[in-house]
Order: structure tokens, then sequence, then C-alpha cells
């Protein structure tokens, strides 16, 4: 018999993609999806029909419940959540309802309807912010510098927390910066590579940033979901961090994007200071090693590699939208 899966976050970019792989492996998979009058679908649409959706909430313990005593899984990925740093500071109340608080509701869920089920919490380097050392392991302290940062630390800690006050099988994968063709474009890398094939192709001509110098540790998000996966394979559940272990500024980002194009990105590229954070998180990079050494993991995508893909997808995106 197959074996069940519940992703929440199933039409996000991490949730599409493990979905892709978990089908791949032979599992009924099954997603949660908010109710909405306008749901965004997209980047799950060659897997409908291979995958059933089902109507639930973050912010209401009774819908997620329901959701787990009727699809009874064996594992659980929570992958929901308000993700994007800048909207943390305008709504950090939702933020903290969704992204800390939400957590708790599907562990409570878990815990009353089936304790055996694994559950796996997606984390954040964001947690670890104003970083104290480099890189940062599963050891390294934390120093959220965003709403969203703080949300994060409360998910992660209360995953450990119900691990070891009832036994279950938590873990939370500290993931480090992933992206991929399915990133949302409020994001910096889509914001970059998106803007690299308009204006390629003569649709805008400048794109406004924020910080340049920030330096992060980019990998791919279907790499990434593989760790998830992995996690939740193994006899006893822990934390990990997963990441490439490699620094690239926002500079390095935008530069290998518009060469790939064809593009001089000094051309095009100006700093608005509306784009800075309030809380600027200067670096992030991330050592992997645990990772690597229990659960075999290494990430296969390198930073040119996923950039290249992003615009060449991007690119071909925006000439399909053109020949419309």
């Amino acid at each position: 018999m197959s074996r069940k899966v519940l992703i929440t976050g199933v039409t996000g970019q991490d949730g599409a993609y493990l979905a892709r792989f978990l089908l791949d492996k032979g599992y009924e998979v099954h997603g949660m999806v908010r109710h909405s009058s306008s749901a965004n679908l997209e980047r799950i649409e060659g897997l409908r029909g291979r995958i059933e959706l089902h109507q639930a909430d973050l912010l209401d313990q009774l819908s997620i419940v329901t959701i787990i005593r009727d699809v009874r899984p064996q594992e659980v990925y929570n992958f929901a959540a308000q993700s994007f740093v800048p909207t943390s500071w305008s709504q950090p109340l939702l933020t903290g309802e969704f992204t800390a608080l939400g957590v708790t509701r599907v562990l409570e869920a878990i815990r009353l309807i089936d304790p055996t089920i694994r559950f796996y919490q997606a984390s954040s380097s964001e947690m670890f912010g104003n970083v104290r050392e480099e890189p940062q392991n599963e050891q390294t302290p934390f120093w959220p510098r965003s709403p969203y940062g703080v949300a994060k630390v409360y998910g992660h800690w209360i995953t450990v927390n119900y691990r070891e006050s009832y036994d279950m099988f938590a873990c939370s994968g500290i993931m480090f910066n992933h992206e991929s063709p399915l990133r949302g474009m409020e994001f910096v890398s889509r914001k970059v590579t998106d803007a690299a094939a308009r204006i390629k192709l003569g649709l805008q001509d400048k794109l406004a940033m924020g910080n340049l110098d920030a330096i992060r540790d980019w990998g791919y998000a279907g790499d990434y979901v593989e760790a998830a996966w992995l996690m939740l394979q193994q006899d006893k559940p822990d934390d990990y961090v997963v990441a490439t272990g490699i620094k690239h500024s926002v500079r390095d980002l935008v530069e290998a994007a518009f060469k790939h194009a064809g593009l001089d990105w000094r051309e095009h590229v100006e700093c608005d200071p509306k784009f800075l954070r309030p809380a600027e998180v200067n670096t992030l990079c991330g050592d992997a090693s645990k990772a690597r050494r229990l659960l075999g993991w290494e990430p296969k995508t390198t930073f040119d590699e996923l950039i290249h893909m992003m615009v060449d997808a991007d690119l071909e995106r925006v000439r399909r939208e053109q020949a419309r």
C-alpha cells in the first residue's frame, strides 16, 4: 500500500517540488489549500488528477484536525507560512499567526489524531539573522532580524518542544535560501531573473533594487525538498541545516542573471532605498555537514546553473506572454 503524505503549502514553490518528488517515489499525495476566490494552482497545474487537494487553513484549528483525521497520512510536511520577509513588517500579527502559531496547530492536530505521524517543519536561515558565527550550523544561536524570522524561531522551537514532550517524530530543516523557476515574483531572485528577461525582450529598461551587498547561501529548491524527505526516513528525529555552504552577494546574482541574458547589469540596475529592510540581515552561509554525514544529502545544482535555469524559464514565459 502507498504511503500517504499531507503537504501544507502545496501550491508554493517547495510544496510543488515535494509533491512531484513524492509522486515519483510512489506516495499517495494530499495537499492542503486555503479557500480562496482566486486559488493559485499554477505551480501544481501538471499534477492535477495525481494529487488530492483539501481545503483547510493554518488559522483554523478544526480544519487542520479534520484534514488529518480524514487523510490519516504517515508523513506531514509543513511548508505553509507567510513567507515573504518584507511583508512581515507590514503584517507582523498575521505573520505570527501563520508562521508561528500555525505550526502549533498542525502539531497539536497530529498529537490528538495520531502522534505516530512523522512531521517536517520548514525552518529558515532567517532565524540566524544577526549571525554570531560563520558558517551557521545547528548549534548557532538565533538572532532574528524580522517578524518573519522571529515567527520561524517560534515554529522551530515548538517543533522541538513537541518532539521532547510527546515523543513525536518531529524534525526541522533549517533551509537556507532556495530558489527555482517556481519562486514567487516578490522574492529577490525571481525579481531579478524576470527583469533580466523583460529587459532582454524590450519590455522594460530599469530594475530597482535594495541592498546589493547582502550575502546569501543560494541553492535549488528541487534539491532541498529531497533533504526534507530524507529527514523523515531516519530512525530518530532531528534538526538539520540545509545549505550549499557557498556565499554570493545579491550583486553576484544580478550579474549572473543579466550576463546569461546577454546584458550588462550596470546599465539597467538602480538602487532604491524603499527596498532596504528596517533591520538588515547582512550575511548568511550554512554548514550542512550534518545533513551530508547523516542523511547522505548533497546539493546537486550550482549557483550559476540555478540562475541560468531561472533566466531561461523567465525568457520562455515572457516570450509566450508576448505571443498571445
